[in-house]
């Protein structure tokens, strides 16, 4: 069976650049000093794709009621939202942060060049290997503050890295915070031997479906960031998961029919929090029938129906994790993304799979570009 000594093991001898970005100590490719000038933006454009976003998206979805900067992310192409972005918003006092692990990533070029005559050395940031790739190349001949990408942790995993770290600063966040919790959690063999149970109770049941159940809008970013890195690690030779995320209680009324009642192939993570907001339930309008919702909180309302979900989970058998959050702090999240990177390479030491490439991405990407030639 896998261990968590073993995974702990090999993670920080073949992974040592990735394990060492969950620790305070580890050296970030840029200066903070540097960083300050641009530190005036109150608006800043992220333009990036998967793995180079998808972290700082969940990072400023979990926190945004901390952030008091504007924070605009460009993860797709879409002209539409693009012309909306460059009508809606001063682009002469924005700070561009173009992030792209290989530098030569299609769309993230693509998005980048609609912004051309607003891109400059005095309000821009590169993020790319320091390797001779189109956008590496493009900061040297503009002169743009260029950040090196550690060529050894790939997107998906570099949260804790350059690629989720720099965005991290500039929302104004205690970005130690992120990691002050790991290295308990790396210590804590009960914990780590703990997921592993339940992924080997996962894998036991052959499924083939993971539904991410989210009760905590604040998440919703995590969840995508999350199907990235478990779709992207453990699709393949014919293995893995397809990895849903689904938004509750909207989905009660659209999807938990088929949950429930459909095929037994699904395995639920359901997340839910301790939320502390205030909003009450005004129900007074309505007549006698619905007293019982007055003045009750929107938490208690969803805690409810959450309670009710895991309660039909378990009657009917069918397998779930759950996930409360408790704090909605910077810790908090940190912990949350170890976690789940843990969890996946825990998936790929199971399904025997490698945990760190993406062969048939890579087909696409060689195929897209010869359409394009």
């Amino acid at each position: 069976m896998t261990s968590a000594n073993k995974i702990i093991s090999e993670l920080s001898t073949k992974k040592r650049d990735l394990f060492k970005s969950f620790f305070l100590k580890y050296k970030y490719n840029f200066n903070f000093e540097k960083l300050k000038k641009f530190k005036k933006f109150k608006t800043i454009i992220i333009i990036g794709m998967g793995g180079s976003i998808l972290g700082s998206k969940a990072i400023y979805d979990f926190l945004r009621f901390k952030i008091k900067k504007k924070f605009i992310f460009i993860d797709n192409l879409d002209q539409s939202y693009l012309e909306e972005v460059k009508k809606k918003n001063n682009l002469k006092n924005s700070l561009f942060l173009i992030i792209s692990k290989s530098g030569n990533t299609i769309e993230t070029i693509v998005n980048a060049s609609f912004f051309q005559k607003f891109i400059n050395n005095k309000n821009s940031i590169i993020v790319s290997e320091n390797k001779n790739n189109i956008l590496r190349n493009y900061a040297i001949k503009k002169k743009i503050y260029f950040v090196k990408h550690n060529s050894k942790i790939g997107g998906r995993y570099s949260v804790f890295s350059e690629s989720g770290i720099l965005p991290a600063y500039f929302m104004g966040l205690n970005i130690k915070k992120f990691k002050n919790r790991v290295l308990s959690l790396i210590k804590n063999k009960k914990i780590l031997t703990s997921e592993i149970k339940k992924i080997n109770k996962i894998i036991s049941k052959r499924n083939k479906v993971l539904i991410l159940f989210n009760y905590v809008p604040e998440l919703n970013n995590f969840m995508f960031w999350s199907q990235q890195l478990l779709a992207e690690s453990l699709g393949k030779n014919k293995k893995g998961f397809m990895t849903v995320v689904s938004n509750a209680p909207k989905d009660h009324h659209s999807l938990l029919q088929l949950y429930l009642d459909g095929p037994r192939d699904k395995t639920f993570y359901v997340f839910s929090s301790k939320d502390k907001k205030k909003l009450n339930v005004n129900s007074k309008m309505f007549s006698e029938k619905m007293k019982f919702l007055h003045k009750k909180k929107y938490e208690h309302v969803k805690l409810s129906q959450k309670n009710a979900f895991i309660k039909t989970l378990k009657e009917k058998k069918i397998i779930y994790n759950e996930i409360l959050v408790k704090k909605f702090d910077e810790s908090t999240l940190g912990e949350l993304f170890f976690l789940f990177i843990f969890q996946t390479l825990v998936f790929s030491k199971i399904l025997k799979v490698n945990a760190f490439n993406q062969p048939a991405v890579e087909r696409v990407k060689v195929l897209t570009k010869k359409f394009l030639v």
